[in-house]
């Protein structure tokens, strides 16, 4: 009996010591360069779709420590975009940003005419900004034939659910008790969109995982960016 208990317990203490070692973080670092392989300094590092408080230093390096479960990691600059790849067990992961800065601070691209997307921090290359939902040029003078800015989301971006004033981004997988997204209004936060018609709208863009989460817990359930039209 006693050598049972001993047998046991040495079970038990295997069990226990593997768990914690099994749920120890690792450390994941590299390097962040842009399309001139310059360095990226203050890019941010997201670890799935979560942002985190770390950013690579002047020299473009990050070192960060994460769960063993993590699946994916991203870096966010409103200058070079988002860029993600799996984790896959590596713990040396480089980036390579598809843009560059000229010595004056200006966006060099590869093509011209490439459409941007306004992520709260600045604009990236709507090709970056891969887990984008939509966009709406209000421009467009169809969207005016619209009764109200739900019915106008509703009708015109397929990845967004409207049920009366209540709008759910899909695909999005919130760590809030709400469901709803954050609503940015020419760079503010708002609550509501009663105050807002069609006419008054110059875009409208839509934002989740990576591109939403520079706005960190707030930005769980997506983001509503909405441009208004300025004063004649």
């Amino acid at each position: 009996m006693r050598l049972f208990l001993i047998v046991l317990m040495s079970l038990l203490s295997f069990s226990v010591s593997s768990g914690q070692k099994s749920n120890k973080k690792i450390s994941v670092s590299g390097v962040v360069v842009d399309a001139n392989q310059k360095p990226v300094p203050n890019a941010i590092i997201l670890i799935d779709n979560q942002k985190s408080n770390i950013v690579t230093d002047k020299k473009g390096v990050y070192k960060i420590k994460i769960s063993p479960k993590a699946k994916l990691i991203s870096v966010f600059t409103f200058r070079n975009g988002v860029s993600e790849t799996e984790i896959g067990g590596r713990t040396v992961i480089n980036f390579f940003m598809k843009t560059a800065a000229t010595s004056a601070g200006t966006e060099v691209v590869n093509s011209q005419n490439e459409e941007t997307v306004n992520v709260g921090y600045g604009t990236v290359k709507k090709k970056d900004a891969t887990t984008q939902v939509g966009k709406i040029d209000g421009t467009n003078k169809k969207y005016a034939s619209y009764s109200n800015i739900y019915d106008m989301i509703r009708g015109e971006l397929p990845g967004v659910q409207v049920t009366g004033k209540n709008i759910v981004i899909q695909g999005t997988s919130s760590i809030m008790l709400s469901s709803d997204p954050l609503f940015i209004v020419d760079g503010m936060p708002v609550s509501s969109l009663d105050d807002i018609t069609p006419v008054m709208v110059k875009s409208i863009e839509v934002l989740k995982g990576s591109a939403a989460a520079v706005y960190g817990s707030r930005g769980a359930n997506g983001v509503i960016l909405i441009t208004l039209r300025g004063a004649p």
